[in-house]
């Protein structure tokens, strides 16, 4: 895959300088918010790009505290995109990408398929254990990520700073 940025003539179509409203929520059992450099990283990332982190908090892998927390985040205008950092493994703890089922979302199709091809050329075969995945839920983009620091980067990096504004866009159509 290419690090080519899109050309001045078709960066209409990946939206133009506008600040978005995002919702950064760590998934982990083993971090608290204080001690959650993954979170952070994403964090850090959205607010240097020139967006909004309106809300961020950290919970346990659990579907209820994913829902409870995020549900009504999703409802906040303000929000407009949401990061989940965490639970997007395979094993019996991971249970971010469940939450979001269960919330409705509708699985965009292209996104963890491309970070999983971006994140095997870092990590080599263990890229194929991550459920990385976008979402729809409530009209909003919610990006499911693994809960490492090298994940978090390669993604909101790579792939949803250069995408959500337009994705947000579209959405609002």
């Amino acid at each position: 895959m290419s690090d080519a940025k899109p050309s001045a003539a078709s960066r209409h179509h990946l939206g133009g300088t506008r600040a978005l409203g995002f919702a950064v929520l760590s998934v982990s059992d083993t971090h608290t918010e204080q001690d959650d450099p993954s979170g952070h990283l994403a964090r850090d990332l959205v607010a240097n790009a020139g967006h909004t982190v309106v809300h961020y908090a950290l919970v346990a892998n659990s579907i209820a505290d994913v829902r409870e927390k995020l549900e009504p985040w999703l409802a906040d205008p303000k929000v407009e995109a949401a990061v989940t950092v965490g639970g997007t493994g395979v094993s019996s703890r991971d249970l971010t990408v469940l939450a979001l089922e269960a919330m409705g979302g509708r699985k965009v199709e292209g996104f963890g398929e491309i970070y999983r091809s971006l994140s095997f050329g870092e990590v080599g075969p263990l890229a194929l254990i991550s459920r990385a995945a976008l979402f729809v839920i409530a009209g909003k983009p919610v990006f499911a990520l693994p809960g490492s620091e090298r994940a978090v980067r390669t993604a909101v990096e790579k792939l949803i700073l250069p995408v959500s504004i337009h994705l947000v866009e579209e959405l609002e159509r």
